[in-house]
């Protein structure tokens, strides 16, 4: 996987159930606008929120409908390794390309349980596995020293580095092989990423912003750095509006906004207030100004 892709939010309707129809247009909405690949049942599509069904469920229809040129990683992480096997083969069994895999959380395990861990599920994988660490949900960190381990093994392809910190991205990237598909997590440092040789991102931003997001993709592949950070720059207020600020349900207002069909989020969730969507919606205009 390289290049811009979108952890792709799930539409949920007023009721919490998943809005089948809603997630058909959204794929098309979504690639019919530049992204490179989607990765539904990530962290900013309410994963967590959703069972082990639903989860198989929402990635045979994003493969059913998702482009024969736009690849499917699924995302089947679970905090245990048994729960992770049974999700990744449904992924496979449906049609995804690779799974992106959390790093168990809720319990602390120490760095050999880690990679004991993904060896594991390596080992079963009939898909490629990409490595996942997202501290600020989950808590953990995943070691370099692990990445680096980890990365020499046949059926770990790559990895998503959610933590926002540029040392560390620049370590990851010194100890793996250039064939390890090294991807960013926060669309506020995507170019800086990509100068300190990641290749390419998975962003919540692209869910609303897939142009914009591509665009500092495709100028830093044209060799126009400097074009790309700037580009960069100009997303970093709606970036930070719907990650950190607002989370999934600012990043689902601020898609409405867009007429995406993004739907409700899902309960405990609540749908931010009418001084939020007011706010996103100025967000939204001057990032595609």
């Amino acid at each position: 996987m390289n290049g811009t892709g979108l952890p792709l939010v799930t539409p949920f309707d007023a009721d919490g159930e998943l809005a089948e129809d809603s997630l058909r247009e959204l794929v098309t909405w979504v690639t019919d606008r530049g992204v490179d690949f989607v990765a539904p049942c990530g962290s900013n599509s309410e994963a967590e929120l959703m069972s082990v069904e639903e989860r198989a469920r929402v990635v045979e229809l994003v493969v059913e409908e998702a482009p024969s040129d736009v690849p499917v990683l699924a995302g089947t992480g679970h905090p245990g390794l048994r729960e992770t096997l049974r999700q990744t083969r449904l992924a496979a069994e449906a049609g995804a390309d690779a799974a992106l895999v959390v790093t168990p959380f809720y319990y602390t395990h120490d760095e050999p349980a880690l990679v004991e861990h993904y060896l594991s599920l390596a080992d079963e994988s009939e898909i490629p596995i990409y490595l996942y660490s997202v501290p600020a949900y989950t808590g953990v960190s995943l070691p370099v020293s692990a990445v680096e381990r980890l990365a020499s093994h046949d059926n770990v392809h790559g990895m998503k580095d959610s933590s926002g910190d540029l040392e560390t991205l620049q370590r990851e990237r010194a100890v793996t092989d250039p064939s390890f598909d090294l991807l960013v997590g926060s669309g506020s440092v995507y170019a800086h990423g990509l100068d300190a040789g990641a290749d390419g991102g998975i962003l919540a931003l692209a869910n609303v912003a897939p142009e914009r997001a591509s665009e500092v993709y495709d100028r830093h592949e044209a060799g126009e750095e400097a074009r790309a950070r700037r580009t960069n720059a100009d997303l970093v207020a709606l970036n930070r509006a719907v990650t950190a600020r607002f989370g999934v349900p600012g990043l689902k207002a601020a898609m409405r906004s867009r007429g995406a069909p993004a739907g409700l989020p899902r309960r405990p969730h609540r749908p931010v207030d009418e001084a939020v969507v007011a706010e996103l919606d100025g967000l939204v205009a001057d990032a595609l100004d």
